[in-house]
């Protein structure tokens, strides 16, 4: 899930959360590990503050999957530049 708010900064912050409902520790820094990479491969409008939240199916999910997925919830939201990869 994504979730952003306007922040009228110059630049966008993207934070994660990843809960204990998603698996262990390991598990959970996995799934965080990907979303920074994933994160790193977009371009992203300036000004916004935006939430990356892990639910429970992306444990298991490939990392192109998840990938996608990303990209689908941030382009319907207006978050990715329009040169994004």
């Amino acid at each position: 899930m994504v979730v952003a708010l306007p922040s009228g900064r110059p630049s966008t912050r993207v934070g994660l959360s990843v809960g204990k409902h998603i698996g262990g520790a390991v598990v959970r820094n996995r799934l965080k590990r990907r979303l920074r990479m994933i994160v790193r491969d977009h371009r992203w409008q300036p000004g916004f503050d935006v939430v990356l939240v892990g639910q429970s199916g992306a444990a298991s999910a490939s990392y192109d999957e998840i990938g996608a997925s990303l990209a689908e919830n941030a382009k319907r939201l207006r978050l990715l530049d329009t040169l994004s990869v």
